[in-house]
C-alpha cells in the first residue's frame, strides 16, 4: 500500500477558508526511502506550496537598503 500524507489548513480569521487533501507519496513525487529529516523538509516545502496555491497568495518583499545601513 502506498504511503500517504494529508495536508489540511483552516483560518481562525476567515470563516470557510479551509481545505484538506490526501496525497500518495507517488503523487507528490516523494521518494519513500528518504531520510526522515529530509522527508520532513520536503513535505513541509510541498505543504507550503499547496497552501499558497489554495489561497491564491502572491507576495513580494522590498527592502530599502539605505535604511539597513
Amino acid at each position: 500500500m502506498d504511503r500517504t500524507v494529508t495536508f489540511s489548513f483552516n483560518s481562525t480569521k476567515y470563516e470557510g477558508t479551509e481545505a484538506t487533501e490526501t496525497f500518495t507519496f507517488k503523487e507528490l513525487g516523494i521518494d519513500e526511502d528518504l531520510d526522515v529529516e529530509v522527508l520532513k523538509k520536503e513535505i513541509d516545502r510541498i505543504f507550503q506550496a499547496w497552501v499558497w496555491d489554495k489561497l491564491n497568495i502572491s507576495f513580494s518583499i522590498v527592502i530599502d537598503e539605505d535604511k539597513l545601513r
